[in-house]
Formats: structure tokens, sequence, C-alpha cells
């Protein structure tokens, strides 16, 4: 009987050890697949990193690329502001923008349109125009007209 009791037990033992060892794998391959996980995440945020420092290493020498075009730009400005500022000035008088005579002609159109318009101003006109008729001509009346052409 010791001997039947010793062969039940080793196999009740088998099977759990089995189980056991079956659920315990298992467990190892999830982790050993977590792992792998965590290995690539950490890798493809490492490699994000590197990107990301790398584009803000450009956009820091584009932005001194750019300062340093503002700034000669501003030194070209100073400097033909002062050439501009030391320039000898012309002067507006010395030449006009019409001659004399051009100056004589528009003098003597504006007199002449200022005399037309107090002459307009002063005649009071008491007939009416020439295209208003005093008979009535019947286009608003009640009257039936007759149709000349049916087509």
């Amino acid at each position: 009987m010791d001997v039947v009791l010793a062969i039940i037990l080793l196999l009740v033992g088998a099977a759990i050890g089995f189980f056991v060892s079956r659920f315990l794998s298992a467990s190892v391959k999830d982790n050993q697949k977590l792992s792998e996980q965590v290995n690539h995440s950490e890798a493809n945020l490492a490699q994000y990193k590197l990107d990301v420092a790398e584009h803000l290493d450009d956009s820091k020498r584009l932005l001194e690329q750019m300062n340093s075009t503002c700034q000669n730009a501003m030194k070209q400005m100073e400097k033909s502001t002062q050439l501009l500022n030391q320039a000898t000035p012309v002067e507006v008088d010395g030449m006009p923008f019409f001659s004399k005579e051009t100056q004589e002609q528009l003098a003597q159109t504006v007199a002449l349109r200022h005399n037309r318009n107090e002459r307009k101003d002063e005649a009071v006109i008491t007939e009416p125009p020439l295209d208003y008729s005093n008979e009535a001509s019947g286009l608003f009346t009640d009257k039936k007209q007759s149709v000349t052409s049916v087509d």
C-alpha cells in the first residue's frame, strides 16, 4: 500500500509540477516580450530625443544666421542714411515743376472757370428745359390701349 500511495503521490506531484511549470513558463515568456517592448520603446525614445536635439540645433543656427543678416542690413541702412544726410541738399525753388508759360496758362484757365461759375450763379432760370412738355403724356392713365399687332 505504501508503494501504491507513493506512486499516486508521485503522479499527483508530477501533474502539479507540470501545470506549475506551464504557468511559470508562460509568465516568463510574457516577461520576455514585455522587456523586449520596453527596450524597443526606450530605443525609440532615445532616437526621438536625438532628432529633437538636432532640430533645435538647426533652428538655433538658422536664427543666428538670420540675426547676423539683419545686423548687416541695419549697418548698411545706417551707412546709406549717413551718406544721404551728408549729400548737399538740392534747392527746391531753383527749378520749378512747370515752366513760366505753363504757369501763366494755368492761372488764366483757373480765372476763366472762376468767372464762368460766378455768371451761372447770378442768372436765374425761369423757363423749363427744352425737353420738358407742358402736356400730359397719358402714360399713367387708366385708359385701355388697343393692341396693334398680335403674333
